[in-house]
């Protein structure tokens, strides 16, 4: 009979493509997420029946237990940039991965995968890196051989880094980078999702894992890079870090004015105190070798994503074939 696996946040960024892995392994794939109808995309993953999306709130313990039930490995891959409404940082990265660790020992299943992310720190004046730092605690106390993954930010499809910035760089001349110097090493989601792969087989010991991809670069030189990929051109802004404080501190006000129907999607206080510090691999704990996994460099992977936002979108490269012909 096949094992079965719950993924918490399994139709999400990063939980799509460790679900993905898990079914093209063997696996039965249980999504556990907040709006399963809207993530039936990942019943493709597997043959019929063998993932399914179910409704799961990690905020109760009825619902997360439900998701757990008939379980061997459970991964949580739950995570907010910034809170809206009862999902606050303290609720779901810290209250709620602990949530997930102590009814998953109460049934005894035999390993946790926890994502967490480089800079955890429980000491941290950001309350995402207090709370990731707090959950992995959590998940430390109920499942003290857990496997928890620290990447460094993640670039693929559908992240909400590359894309958002090549958008802005499609209709502004302008683009404001708020710690232009800090240094990032982004990491391919699906060396990611290969790492809680092998974590969830049990293919390595538990413990704390920093995944970070093989360039390390500053958020301008990031930048600059996107911008070479869809080939346009803007003026890269640095934005000192006062003037970016008092810039979040308007959103976040415009927020709570008006009852979150403003939402501050675009720079929160928290983010901006989470990119005055370098994100990158700390070296004191193991990374991608105890996967046996190399990492993948942006080049390979941004070309095949952000072409949709270059002038000639799809037809580019046609383009440059066609004048290259003229030249001859």
């Amino acid at each position: 009979m096949q094992k079965l696996v719950t993924i918490f946040g399994g139709s999400g960024f990063i939980g799509r493509y460790v679900a993905r892995r898990m079914a093209k392994s063997g696996w039965r794939v249980r999504v556990a997420c907040r709006r399963p109808n809207e993530a039936h995309f990942v019943r493709m993953y597997g043959s019929v029946g063998q993932v399914e999306p179910v409704f799961a709130n990690i905020r109760d313990d009825a619902s997360v237990a439900a998701a757990l039930t008939g379980a061997s490995v459970v991964v949580n891959c739950v995570g907010i940039l910034a809170p809206s409404g009862r999902n606050g940082f303290d609720a779901v990265q810290a209250d709620g991965a602990a949530r997930i660790a102590r009814l998953a020992a109460g049934t005894g299943l035999e390993r946790m995968v926890q994502i967490s992310a480089i800079g955890a720190d429980a000491d941290s004046d950001s309350d995402y890196a207090r709370t990731k730092a707090l959950g992995e605690a959590g998940v430390r106390d109920h499942m003290p051989e857990a496997v928890i993954l620290r990447p460094s930010i993640v670039f693929g499809s559908e992240d909400e880094f590359f894309n958002r910035f090549a958008t802005m760089a499609r209709w502004a001349p302008v683009l404001p980078v708020v710690g232009a110097n800090t240094r990032f090493q982004p990491v391919y989601v699906d060396d990611v999702a290969a790492a809680a792969e092998a974590a969830a087989e049990g293919r390595v010991r538990g413990g704390v894992y920093e995944l970070g991809g093989p360039d390390t670069e500053t958020f301008r030189e990031l930048m600059r890079q996107m911008l070479r990929t869809i080939r346009r051109r803007a003026l890269i802004l640095p934005v000192p870090f006062f003037g970016a404080r008092i810039m979040a501190w308007g959103l976040d006000l415009g927020q709570t004015i008006t009852g979150g129907l403003f939402h501050n999607g675009l720079l929160t206080r928290d983010q901006v105190r989470n990119l005055a510090r370098d994100n990158v691999v700390s070296g004191k704990h193991p990374g991608f070798d105890a996967f046996g996994i190399t990492p993948t460099p942006m080049e390979a992977v941004l070309p095949g994503y952000l072409w949709r936002f270059r002038p000639s979108g799809q037809y580019a490269e046609i383009k440059d074939s066609a004048k290259n012909l003229r030249n001859l």
